[in-house]
């Protein structure tokens, strides 16, 4: 057959189940394409009972894909950019791709929108900070390594654990006007100053260690340490490393400690440096003596603290308190003295807790106000008046709404915030208060009940579990937000309100890289009259950059809600399920009674309450995916 018959030959085409008939000039005029490769024969071709080619695709996308070739218009007002440009992208259409894309940065800036705040780089640093390398034979090395850099690989760190891009963002955490980034093997702090904006003023030696913690003390008032008040930590596995920020940026080292078990918690109180341990170890820096004192206690699954007090929910049914600002006074036989505040009436395992102190309203002292969850899902609210510490805290009210363990307790000026092991179900209560004290039962009906989807990675290499927590954040006195990942490579996180869940806002990575961690920080205002302080979203990306969004200007907009079905449908499609698992954020597995995996969930609980509602076609997509997966 001539070539000049061939360019004029009708191809008949299945897809998906519908018939296209077209002329073999119009398939194959983009130089390069799938079609180009179908109809040469470099692409083996399946066909119907009537002779015409299946190709097994979406035949509604086709149609405009086919139209474009015919064409060379698109009318992008008609099609779902997004889902075109993938159909696109598959045939192999570059001038559609390029058309698309230029359609769907009209919608998108470089700068963000109105909420993006800044824009923080990777930072300027030596290249061998992200080195990676089987550990020496000291676990520290205090200066960077001079020898030949390998290519940013992942390899084995300490204890043989296999580490993520070390070039990521893996936990962000902020105090006063300063945040700390860490990355695998070392920490970056910066400040914010209104007339200067944000500046890095200190970077860490790279360390053999991969960071699983970071803890900041930026403010002391009335501190004893003067302009070394500043102080940042990090933790792996069972080590902790300690330096002071000096004034030129510097830093200095003020010791290596280990708590000789996991660390799980690390945090200042005031400038003392604590460390915790769901098997029952306490660790604790003491800036007046320089003293790192270890202390055994009953396992803990969760702490708070509350002025000087460090308050430790534990695995026997106990709540223990250590008054942090008397060490070493407090010490007997050199051990720090943990006494029992309470005992909770069934001894269950006490897994989350939130201590409250009102404001003071005698010379007596301040009202004690705690919340806990426990491992059967009873959450209980315990009061102490300060004259009556003798006596002990009473129990003020019991909740039985949740059959998980519960994981998250938040008791703020109004709101009761309880969050249990049944993929993130929230429930929030209205506290009322008289005189700035609980005065009347908040009441058995909840305000809210929702749920927070958040898909882990199994194998862990989506980011560090410490930098992407759920919350809720925010000040006792304000409105928490609960920040919502649903699939761990993602470029998009949702803020949704804890009293309602509604979505305050959707933030889009403003280059397209992946949120690999997350927290919600508010800066102080400057000196200026009205200025107050400000909350902010920071985001931290796959290429190490840090993103920061205006909350407080968000918080003022119109909630929408959570993601809808459609957009939670598309968020999973983008995520390999075989590779993601339900949150297990419980402090400790012992206390689960049962532990599922996201496939079993679906496939056996087929309401599946994760979406509401779901209807016959999710659900029958849901039913065939977790199939195939299994």
């Amino acid at each position: 057959m001539s070539s000049t018959a061939r360019t004029g030959d009708i191809i008949h085409l299945n897809v998906g189940g519908k018939r296209f008939s077209t002329s073999r000039q119009t398939l194959t005029w983009v130089p390069d394409s799938f079609f180009s490769s179908l109809l040469s024969g470099r692409i083996s071709t399946l066909k119907d009972e009537t002779g015409a080619i299946f190709i097994d695709r979406d035949p509604s996308l086709f149609a405009s894909i086919l139209n474009f070739l015919r064409t060379k218009e698109l009318h992008p007002r008609s099609v779902n950019v997004h889902m075109l440009m993938h159909e696109a992208e598959f045939y192999g259409i570059a001038p559609l791709v390029r058309k698309l894309q230029l359609c769907d940065e009209l919608d998108r800036s470089s700068c963000g929108n109105v909420l993006f705040n800044g824009y923080l780089p990777p930072p300027g640093i030596n290249s061998t900070l992200l080195h990676f390398s089987p550990p020496a034979a000291s676990s520290l090395q205090s200066e960077p390594r001079s020898d030949v850099v390998t290519p940013c690989l992942p390899t084995w760190g300490i204890l043989g654990c296999w580490s993520s891009d070390p070039g990521m963002v893996r936990i962000i955490c902020g105090h006063h006007n300063w945040i700390a980034v860490a990355y695998a093997q070392f920490v970056v702090c910066y400040r914010v100053k209104e007339s200067t904006g944000w500046q890095q003023v200190f970077t860490s030696p790279r360390l053999d260690w991969v960071i699983d913690r970071v803890a900041l003390n930026a403010k002391v008032m009335g501190g004893s340490l003067g302009d070394n008040d500043k102080m940042v930590a990090v933790a792996s596995v069972t080590e902790i490393i300690l330096w002071a920020i000096c004034p030129d940026g510097n830093g200095n080292e003020i010791g290596v400690f280990s708590l000789n078990v996991p660390v799980e918690a690390l945090f200042f109180v005031g400038n003392q440096l604590i460390a915790t341990s769901h098997t029952g170890k306490v660790g604790v820096w003491n800036a007046v003596t320089k003293h790192w004192q270890n202390q055994d206690v009953v396992p803990i699954n969760s702490c708070d603290t509350a002025g000087s007090f460090l308050i430790l929910g534990c695995n026997n049914g106990s709540i223990y308190y250590i008054d942090v600002q008397k060490f070493p006074l407090r010490m007997k036989d050199n051990d720090l003295l943990v006494t029992e505040l309470y005992r909770d009436p069934t001894e269950d395992a006490i897994t989350a807790l939130s201590v409250y102190l009102t404001p003071k309203t005698s010379d007596s002292g301040n009202w004690i106000e705690i919340a806990y969850g426990t491992s059967s899902g009873t959450v209980r609210v315990i009061v102490q008046h300060p004259e009556t510490v003798g006596s002990g805290p009473q129990l003020f009210q019991t909740f039985s709404v949740h059959r998980s363990p519960v994981t998250k307790i938040m008791l703020s000026e109004k709101h009761l915030i309880s969050v249990c092991a049944d993929n993130n179900h929230v429930r929030t209560w209205t506290v009322t208060r008289f005189r700035g004290m609980i005065s009347t039962q908040p009441g058995s009906t909840p305000l809210t009940s929702f749920k927070i989807l958040s898909l882990d990675d199994v194998d862990g290499h989506g980011g560090c579990s410490a930098g992407t927590e759920i919350g809720p954040y925010g000040e006792r006195d304000e409105q928490q937000v609960f920040i919502q990942r649903v699939v761990p490579d993602t470029d998009k996180l949702y803020v949704r309100l804890s009293s309602n869940g509604k979505r305050v806002c959707e933030v889009r990575s403003v280059d397209g890289t992946s949120i690999t961690a997350f927290v919600v920080h508010e800066c102080e205002g400057s000196s200026r009259i009205g200025s107050r302080p400000r909350r902010y979203l920071f985001s931290g990306h796959s290429n190490g950059s840090i993103q920061m969004w205006d909350l407080t200007t968000a918080m003022e907009i119109a909630a929408l809600g959570g993601p809808t079905e459609e957009e939670l449908l598309e968020l999973l499609d983008q995520c390999d399920l075989a590779l993601t698992r339900t949150p297990d954020s419980t402090p400790r597995a012992s206390t689960l009674s049962l532990n599922l995996s996201l496939p079993v969930i679906f496939l056996y609980q087929p309401h599946i309450s994760l979406l509401q509602p779901v209807g016959k076609r999710q659900l029958k997509l849901f039913r065939l995916k977790f199939t195939a997966s299994v």
